[in-house]
């Protein structure tokens, strides 16, 4: 397959974004990356976020967003709202606990999310779901990330958050092949044991290998960077993670 595309999850910048998204868009751009995920839009209307981007080149990879804004009368707005800003991926980064808190629960969610899929393929989107670290600690003798994986279509991207599962106990590299042509976008967080600000290349994953899952299995479109502590000023973190990647052929 070509090669995948690195992009930003602007959560990782949020205090940059909220003081001057304008500014900080384009030292993104400058830096290299070449799409944004969104966790919020800042004030701002889909087709002004689109033109600051289509100015900067910079393509859409995703967005963080709640489950509510996909049920019921909210998911037509939502469709639009990203129809307009040239998103395909609409991925929920967590869930209230009465929907995650039992075995069964996790199953009814599954169900949701399928019917969700179903309602944006007709709009050539996709929903899907992120880890934290609750989704690898073991819940009824199953880990919830099989549970709900095991119980969803292959139209429900799992967006496996590689820092955040090793935090929780886990190993989320196996699931990129135990579900392949799922890990539609993938966030590369680095995990150390010793060092809890570690950027990526720093840490204990294994980058090779989640790498070679992602571009032989799991249908991977985007990269996407995430970084949540910081050593350095936030720009200057994620402007290190995305050289330690180029370093590594990517």
């Amino acid at each position: 397959m070509g090669r995948i595309p690195i992009a930003l999850q602007l959560y990782s910048i949020r205090g940059d974004c909220e003081r001057d998204l304008p500014a900080t868009l384009e030292a993104v751009a400058e830096m290299g990356y070449e799409g944004v995920e969104f966790a919020g839009y800042y004030g701002r209307s889909a087709r002004e976020l689109r033109t600051l981007l289509d100015d900067l080149e910079l393509a859409v990879a995703g967005t963080h967003i709640g489950l509510d804004t996909l049920l019921g009368d909210c998911l037509a707005e939502t469709v639009e709202f990203n129809r307009a800003l040239g998103n395909r991926f609409l991925i929920v980064p967590g869930l209230p606990e009465a929907r995650r808190n039992s075995r069964q629960a996790w199953l009814g969610t599954a169900a949701i999310f399928d019917e969700i899929a179903g309602k944006l393929a007709e709009e050539g989107m996709f929903t899907g779901y992120h880890n934290h670290f609750i989704e690898f600690s073991p819940m009824d003798g199953e880990l919830p990330w099989d549970t709900f994986f095991s119980n969803t279509g292959q139209d429900v991207v799992m967006q496996v958050d590689i820092g955040n599962a090793l935090h929780g106990g886990g190993d989320p590299i196996p699931y990129i092949e135990r579900y392949p042509g799922r890990a539609l976008t993938v966030h590369l967080k680095e995990y150390s044991a010793t060092n809890p600000q570690a950027l990526v290349g720093e840490g204990d994953v294994d980058w090779g290998r989640v790498f070679q899952l992602c571009e032989t299995v799991g249908g991977t479109q985007w990269y996407i960077v995430e970084q949540e502590s910081y050593a350095y000023p936030p720009l200057e973190c994620v402007d290190r993670c995305l050289k330690a990647l180029r370093a590594m052929g990517k």
